[in-house]
């Protein structure tokens, strides 16, 4: 891929990731409703998810800048790993709810 391409990528994941932030926010306000259930507060799997909801907007926000920073450096394998970060975690997330 040309290095105009990759930083076109870039910049549309990197807004997509602002725009998954601001939607986290909302999702963090929420995050005590993992705990609704009966007995969920002793249930680990509840802390990790409400950890989880809690954390997204940061990665959502890190993420992209640590992607920029890798391909500023010339590691473009790392920026799109890191850029892969966010989606991965809310699949995970997702796959825990």
């Amino acid at each position: 891929m040309s290095k105009r391409w990759e930083i076109f990528w870039l910049v549309i994941c990197s807004l997509g990731c602002m725009g998954a932030a601001v939607v986290s926010m909302v999702l963090a306000i929420m995050s005590p409703i993992a705990f609704d259930r009966e007995g969920s507060v002793l249930n680990p799997l509840a802390w990790i998810a409400f950890l989880m909801m809690i954390t997204l907007w940061v990665v959502c926000i890190l993420a992209p800048f640590g992607a920029w920073v890798m391909f500023s450096r010339k590691k473009s394998q790392m920026a799109w790993t890191l850029m892969a970060t966010p989606p991965i975690w809310e699949g995970v997330m997702a796959l825990m709810l």
